[in-house]
């Protein structure tokens, strides 16, 4: 989640493979994590993180292939930035002004998929 500028940044989580994805949940995540691989994805379940309304939590993700599976609550908006071959599939609508899910996907071949329960 992000801090307030007078604040010191939050702590970054870094996960490398070469091959092989990574699984990460809520409970193991801080306000950043960068996950980087060489042949593998991301499968990240937010679904029990209480994450505050106008908080950011940000996911990055390096791969040559291998995209990103993300698990979210219905009130929390994401937006995926980033370039790779692959499309964005978000299953849901979410509320305006809740908390935010950022994910930076750049890799060759992979996309995002979002969804919510």
């Amino acid at each position: 989640m992000t801090k307030n500028s007078s604040e010191k940044p939050g702590k970054t989580d870094v996960k490398v493979s070469l091959i092989g994805g990574h699984r990460l949940e809520g409970a193991t995540l801080h306000e950043r994590t960068v996950t980087a691989s060489l042949i593998g994805g991301a499968d990240v379940d937010l679904t029990d993180v209480d994450i505050p309304d106008g908080a950011e939590l940000r996911i990055t993700k390096l791969s040559l292939i291998g995209g990103v599976s993300l698990k979210v609550r219905d009130d929390v908006r994401v937006e995926v930035h980033g370039l790779r071959l692959g499309g964005v599939r978000d299953d849901g609508p979410s509320r305006p002004g809740g908390p935010t899910v950022r994910v930076d996907a750049w890799g060759l071949i992979g996309g995002v998929s979002v969804t919510r329960p």
